[in-house]
């Protein structure tokens, strides 16, 4: 039987013995046997920190957030090769797609925080602090990446999502993982990491593998490294106060199994759509995952007098679930991860039914669907307490499985005292119709759990459901759910970093921090900010102003042209009492003013005002007043382009409008979209076709691909009559739920992917020849290209189709003849 095998110092390894049997869950068969035997978990730890840790601290976030794009794009076309495996944990597709694609997804979310952080290894946290009165000392936070590796314990019912979520964010914070799964279902991680390690996407080092047992794991932990667990709430605390942690001082983020409740609003009542949606809640979360989530319902809190209508609804609902194989489309429920645990559930659930009534399932008495009793199978259980607030068995033991427990409550206190009881949980939700209700509950319960859903008939289409730990929100809970947070967006991956204040001059923190901080020193630009390209653009580069006096004139008529007819500038006889003292110009007249101040005119770099984050008005400026600005580059934000224009980022520019006496009398921070330089493709002017041409032969050979030079011109001959409009009887090949992606290429600065081909060309073979040697072909090309040339200075208006880009304007054409020619001339080797 084969080896499940661990990826450790650059390269997969297989540990010494015959290993740990994994077990199939539905079938019973071995699957492969885990071992750690032999391996030195102080060395794979130093290895992430030295070799992945280098790497990934020196990258920006906008870099690090790219790669773990990439990788989730790579991983989600190798999507369907995981459901085959994780049909062995006794997974059905749709619980195994929470867990792969929800993997995946989770990628997808924190690659999108890049855009939260700036274009540098670490972070600037908050706003500068300013230490004395006169602005010349002061202090901002910064969070740089921790110079460790971050060890993640995971637990078995999520091989994938337990990885990808954690090792996410630690990835998004420039700090390498070591990953250590369950055993029983470790062969499912190895496969997706099997993956990761062939896609070459992340740095060596920066993710590593163990698979089997790692009793001594901790041992060598050091101060810089942080540990993360899931599992259950005993094996956390053991974990957590072992030696090395608290010597150490290690960061240790624990997501233990908690008891998890779900209120049914006193509103709710038979024949409301949240009666229904509370029953089919319960329902779906204790038969996905066949009830192993940490987060799924373990108490369900309903009214008193309720408690008959929704033992019966529920009872209802479950006999609608179809149990066994979970590869089968008509089965609903698959079956725990082992046979130990089927032992493990029932004797928790015998030890809640010693208070509790059992009123659904049996354990005894299975009827599968395409399976026998070699599988871990079981049946869903309900129990009922009627006395929860003195038999304490129900709030503190729990059935990790299809299991959960009916209780009693009386009015919204009650539930909110249940609730509680549970000591810590991880989520809880209420469905309810009555805001009132709901706020009530929230407010009081929040203390005890690390998030709460608000179910009812508005938001349940939209709704991810209770057992749905998400991205962006924080995922864990207080008390016995482990203390911990995880994910919960930027503030995840802030858990990696180590923050620090810094104190200094403004001009010294400026440096620092690459954010302009006021009162630090101008660096006056030697040209308008205005002509720079983004990447030449640096905080504290600055640009002052001429002067502008403000007339009445200008206040009258900006009044008569915005409407806003505000006494202070329309009215001088109503000033007495106020705080103005003669006619005032509007505060959006003088923003408006100082723009007209320090735009350039000229068409350059900057494409587009892209919004106002903050404008202060510090005091009245009257007419006959005279301002100038000060421009500055506050910070500079990278950004993604996906529509019809070229890369670009955005920069911050602080705007400072002064009287003539120096006073400061207004601020604002502008923010601009900035074309990025284009430095990947060679203008194909007249002299650069030449140029090339001259160097091309019919001998030349090119560097890939299987074209001769005759061929190449006679291609490019083809696209040319196609740009002009010679060549228009076609349909467009590309399909129609890609177009616009495709065509919003053409303005981005990526080269066409080697071994690109047009949707006429034979694939594997040559075309046949048009012209009767080389030199004719050269001729009837750059004929071609004097026809295009002259289509479009007739018709700058015209549109033309294009058989992969779609309709193409003329600076569209533009732009695939220059992606175009250069592809095709690197190919020869002529450019």
């Amino acid at each position: 039987m084969s080896k499940i095998q661990n990826y450790i110092l650059g390269n997969w390894t297989s540990g010494a013995g015959e290993g740990v049997p994994l077990i199939d869950s539905v079938t019973g068969e071995i699957v492969g046997h885990a071992s750690t035997q032999g391996l030195n978990f102080g060395e794979i730890l130093h290895y992430g920190r030295t070799k992945g840790g280098e790497k990934l601290r020196k990258m920006t976030f906008q870099e690090r957030g790219n790669m773990i794009k990439s990788l989730a794009l790579y991983l989600t076309k190798r999507k369907e090769q995981f459901y085959e495996i994780s049909y062995r944990t006794g997974a059905t597709r749709v619980d195994s797609w929470i867990d792969i694609e929800g993997g995946f997804g989770n990628l997808f979310a924190n690659a999108s925080l890049r855009k939260l952080f700036p274009n540098q290894p670490y972070h600037v946290e908050g706003d500068p602090i300013d230490l004395s009165k006169g602005g010349r000392f002061m202090a901002h936070h910064i969070l740089v990446p921790k110079q460790g590796v971050a060890v993640h314990i995971n637990a078995f019912n999520f091989p994938i999502w337990g990885m990808l979520e954690k090792c996410a964010v630690n990835w998004m914070a420039g700090m390498p993982a070591v990953v250590k799964p369950a055993t029983s279902t470790s062969y499912l991680t190895e496969a997706v990491v099997r993956e990761i390690i062939a896609s070459n996407i992340l740095p060596e080092g920066a993710l590593q593998l163990i698979c089997g047992s790692a009793n001594a794991l901790l041992d060598t932990v050091e101060s810089q490294d942080v540990v993360t667990f899931t599992g259950s709430a005993s094996t956390g605390r053991m974990l957590k106060a072992h030696t090395r942690i608290i010597n150490e001082s290690v960061p240790f983020n624990m997501e233990a199994d908690s008891l998890n409740s779900s209120i049914l609003g006193e509103d709710a009542i038979p024949g409301t759509p949240e009666f229904d949606l509370f029953v089919n809640q319960v329902r779906s979360e204790m038969t996905v995952k066949c009830g192993q989530k940490c987060t799924a319902i373990r108490r369900i809190i309903v009214p008193s007098n309720l408690m008959d209508d929704v033992q019966t609804a529920l009872g209802k609902a479950l006999d609608k679930v179809t149990i066994g194989d979970p590869r089968l489309k008509e089965v609903r429920m698959g079956s725990l991860v082992s046979k130990d645990q089927v032992e493990e559930v029932k004797a928790r659930t015998h030890e809640i039914a010693k208070t509790a009534k059992m009123v659904y399932g049996d354990f005894d008495k299975l009827n599968l669907v395409g399976a026998n009793g070699k599988g871990a199978f079981i049946s869903p259980m309900v129990l009922r307490e009627e006395n929860p607030f003195a038999n304490l068995a129900v709030h503190e033991t729990e059935a990790f499985g299809p299991v959960a427990t009916i209780m009693p409550y009386k009015n919204l206190d009650e539930a909110i005292e249940l609730a509680q009881m549970g000591k810590g949980s991880l989520v809880s939700s209420i469905v309810t119709n009555s805001d009132e209700i709901a706020k009530d509950y929230v407010i009081n319960a929040a203390s005890h759990h690390g998030r709460i859903l608000v179910l009812n008939r508005e938001n349940a289409k939209q709704s991810t459901g209770h057992g749905s730990p998400l991205p962006l929100l924080v995922h864990g809970g207080p008390g016995r759910a482990g203390g911990g947070e995880e994910m919960g967006g930027v503030r995840g991956i802030k858990h990696y970093m180590q923050r620090c204040a810094v104190q200094g001059s403004p001009t010294t923190l400026t440096e620092i921090t690459g954010i302009y901080q006021p009162n630090s020193k101008y660096k006056e630009a030697t040209q308008h900010p205005f002509q720079y390209h983004w990447e030449d653009i640096q905080p504290g580069m600055s640009l002052r102003t001429h002067n502008r006096t403000v007339t009445d004139t200008d206040i009258i008529n900006f009044a008569n042209l915005t409407w806003d007819h505000f006494y202070a500038h329309t009215d001088i006889t109503s000033l007495d009492g106020s705080i103005f003292k003669k006619r005032t110009a509007h505060g959006y007249f003088i923003l408006a003013a100082a723009a007209g101040l320090f735009v350039l005119p000229n068409k350059g770099p900057v494409a587009a005002n892209y919004g106002l984050e903050e404008c202060r008005f510090l005091r009245p400026i009257y007419h006959n007043d005279t301002v100038y600005v000060r421009l500055t580059c506050k910070q500079k934000i990278d950004r993604d382009v996906a529509s019809a224009e070229h890369p670009s980022g955005i920069v911050k520019w602080f705007v400072e409008v002064f009287d003539v006496e120096d006073e400061l009398v207004a601020v604002a921070t502008i923010l601009t979209m900035v074309q990025k330089k284009q430095e990947v493709f060679v203008e194909m002017t007249d002299e650069k076709i030449a140029e090339c041409l001259n160097k091309l032969t019919e001998s030349t050979k090119p560097q890939w691909g299987i074209l001769t030079p005759q061929h190449l011109l006679e291609h490019l001959e083809e696209g040319y009559k196609i740009l002009s409009g010679q060549i228009q009887d076609f349909e467009i090949a590309t399909p129609e739920k890609i177009l616009e992606k495709v065509h919003h290429s053409l303005y981005n600065y990526d080269k066409f992917p080697l071994g690109s081909t047009f949707p006429t060309m034979r694939k594997g073979e040559l075309e046949d020849l048009i012209h009767p040697d080389f030199e004719t072909a050269k001729e009837k090309f750059l004929e071609a290209r004097e026809a295009y040339k002259t289509f479009f200075k007739e018709n700058p208006e015209a549109i033309l189709k294009n058989m992969v880009f779609g309709e193409l304007n003329r600076y569209e054409s533009y732009l695939l003849e220059r992606k175009h020619l250069n592809h095709h001339f690197e190919q020869f080797g002529i450019l």
